[in-house]
């Protein structure tokens, strides 16, 4: 597990224990449930990008489609 992923899950066990009254003896339940739930949200991330994530995409498509239209450069005073 990746160490931000693992930061993740820890946040969210966390997360989990105090929305549960902090209860003593229920670590591994909360830790399987945030290992759920940050996996359930990277998966949905990969399907559904951020805006700022789609902004990116844009821009470099954009980017490709700009590059591709420009005719190639001729030199004026070469003759073919």
């Amino acid at each position: 597990m990746k160490e931000e992923q693992l930061q993740k899950v820890r946040e969210k066990a966390y997360e989990i224990w105090v929305l549960e009254g902090r209860p003593e003896g229920r670590s591994l339940v909360h830790w399987g449930m945030a290992e759920q739930l940050v996996a359930q949200e990277e998966a949905d991330r990969s399907h559904n990008p951020s805006a700022s994530d789609k902004r990116e995409i844009e821009n470099a498509v954009v980017a490709l489609d700009t590059n591709e239209e420009k005719p190639a450069e001729t030199d004026a005073t070469s003759n073919p």
